[in-house]
């Protein structure tokens, strides 16, 4: 896994799916995290290769429930976040996963409530001897690259430090998200802080926080002297975003979000969770494709609203062939 010079798909909860993850990549994203999986819920998982569709599944013990899947495709850029509190349950979690991805995440960000009241995300960053443990205990276990993302400290010299006892660790990369726990989206991402974490490292920094338009990612990139930049609203609200060659309309990249969801068998809430993210971006959810995409209970229905039935019967024929060969 290699981290300079790198386009990256943040981490987002309920959008970092395969399907997403598979578009970002198509459109140029070199590395994808995909959203955050708590812990508690990935050691109690079976792992499972699906073979009519071709993926990897990990399945909540007893029941079809996917708490984490992926694919061959993306084995060499996909990266598993992991939500945790405790280093002897995170190496379980991770040694479940890491044979089928590319590195593992820590997350030391998420500012939710969610996260936040179980000692996870953002709670860690005032808990260096546990992050300490959490990575060390990953680093000597596991072959797999280990990384982690935090935000800025209260002060940039806090933040600094932090980082070094993090590089300290052994990890691969550290993610910088440019604000800080209470700063909301609409807050300006304070990059000259980034600056402060990269030039006091040697390990690899990836600088996140507005980054909307290609030309973001070099503009980042050199504020900070970051190793790679990463982007998350941007990449939700237009995966395209990646490209060099420039952004395609919205309308091409639900459509192809709609086909990639479709061939993955991706789940019709997390499927219509992105698309309404997407069409808030430019639009209503009070029009009426906003609303077709609310009343929808199925891919089929989605793929009807976006022009893909021939698409999504193509598949579905070619899935029951299989299933019959099997």
């Amino acid at each position: 896994m290699e981290y300079k010079n790198k386009l990256v798909l943040a981490p987002m909860v309920r959008v970092g799916t395969l399907p997403f993850r598979l578009l970002a990549a198509q459109y140029g994203a070199d590395i994808t995290y995909g959203e955050e999986i708590i812990d508690h819920k990935l050691v109690k998982c079976d792992r499972q290769f699906n073979e009519l569709i071709g993926s990897v599944d990990f399945l909540e013990k007893g029941t079809k429930n996917i708490v984490f899947r992926t694919c061959n495709q993306e084995k060499s850029r996909v990266v598993c976040q992991l939500g945790t509190s405790d280093a002897v349950r995170a190496l379980t979690a991770a040694q479940l996963v890491c044979n089928d991805v590319a590195a593992i995440d820590i997350n030391m960000g998420c500012p939710k409530a969610f996260s936040v009241s179980g000692g996870m995300g953002s709670a860690l960053l005032s808990k260096p001897e546990l992050i300490h443990d959490i990575l060390t205990t990953l680093k000597r276990n596991l072959s797999t690259p280990v990384t982690c993302k935090i935000r800025l400290l209260k002060f940039s010299h806090d933040t600094v430090e932090l980082a070094r006892r993090i590089e300290k660790t052994g990890v691969s990369a550290l993610a910088v998200h440019g604000r800080r726990v209470p700063d909301r989206p609409r807050d300006p991402a304070k990059w000259s802080e980034i600056a402060d974490v990269a030039s006091a490292l040697s390990i690899p920094v990836i600088a996140n926080g507005d980054v909307f338009e290609y030309d973001d990612f070099a503009r980042i990139k050199s504020a900070t002297g970051a190793s790679s930049a990463m982007a998350a609203r941007g990449a939700l609200w237009n995966a395209s975003i990646f490209s060099p060659d420039g952004k395609v309309s919205f309308d091409e990249v639900k459509r192809e979000y709609v086909r990639k969801s479709i061939l993955w068998d991706n789940d019709i809430k997390s499927t219509k969770h992105t698309l309404k993210e997407i069409i808030m971006h430019y639009s209503c959810l009070e029009l009426p494709e906003g609303k077709a995409v609310i009343k929808s209970d199925s891919l089929a229905d989605l793929a009807k609203l976006y022009g893909e039935e021939d698409y999504y019967l193509f598949v579905n024929q070619t899935r029951t062939l299989v299933d019959e060969y099997r």
